[in-house]
């Protein structure tokens, strides 16, 4: 299975990754500065916790692939990824803006301190299973491809969230289109999962919440 997850992985990025670079947009991170407004009041706040369709924290962007933010971001809009807040907001931005937008908050990770801690024999069997390392890469923080996350650090509570959404089938708010990715959650149970998320999120990150130094509530 391990194999076999490896290879399809493999022709998987190898047909995608010509065709997304070559329909790239720019961005420009000083642009993106001025578009962020509809991002800071959930994503700019440390340990932010989201209430609607799914109670998880927000995940941490700052630092995060560009070409990853730019892709979820496409997959909100065409409903790829069912979320209302999320669509609303990718409704209303331009390739230009999400391209600013994504290389803004991509120029805003920190260093790691060191290499990724082991996992527990139980965990590392259930990593091999799904072959996570093949796509993710070194420490789950070297994809192999831009398009996809770095996870290593990131909110273990929405990595679950983000996990088991794969394996939703006809809810409205809930779920995400991803031939790949549906195939490999649906190899493990929910337990599993949230075994799997706690893992990642206990390793050393590369990204942060990029926070705002206030709000300016009531101002004029």
């Amino acid at each position: 299975m391990i194999k076999t997850w490896t290879t399809v992985l493999a022709v998987v990025v190898a047909s995608v990754t010509g065709a997304a670079n070559a329909q790239a947009v720019k961005g420009d991170a000083k642009a993106g500065e001025g578009k962020i407004a509809m991002c800071i009041g959930c994503h700019g706040i440390t340990g932010y916790q989201a209430s609607f369709p799914e109670v998880y924290k927000v995940p941490m962007i700052g630092g995060q692939n560009e070409a990853y933010i730019v892709s979820a971001l496409n997959a909100y809009k065409k409903g790829e990824r069912k979320h209302p807040t999320m669509r609303g907001i990718a409704d209303s931005l331009s390739e230009q803006d999400m391209a600013d937008v994504a290389a803004f908050y991509a120029g805003h990770g920190k260093a790691k301190d060191g290499k990724a801690k082991e996992a527990n024999p139980a965990v590392t069997a259930l990593l091999q299973k799904g072959a996570c390392f093949s796509c993710h890469g070194e420490g789950f923080s070297k994809p192999i491809d831009p398009s996809y996350p770095k996870v290593a650090g990131q909110y273990s509570d929405y990595v679950f969230r983000a996990l088991q959404s794969y394996k939703t089938d006809g809810n409205p708010l809930i779920g995400r289109s991803n031939g790949v990715m549906a195939g490999i959650a649906k190899q493990f149970k929910s337990d599993e999962l949230q075994q799997l998320a706690k893992y990642i999120g206990s390793l050393d990150s590369e990204m942060q919440v990029v926070a705002q130094p206030h709000f300016r509530l009531g101002q004029k």
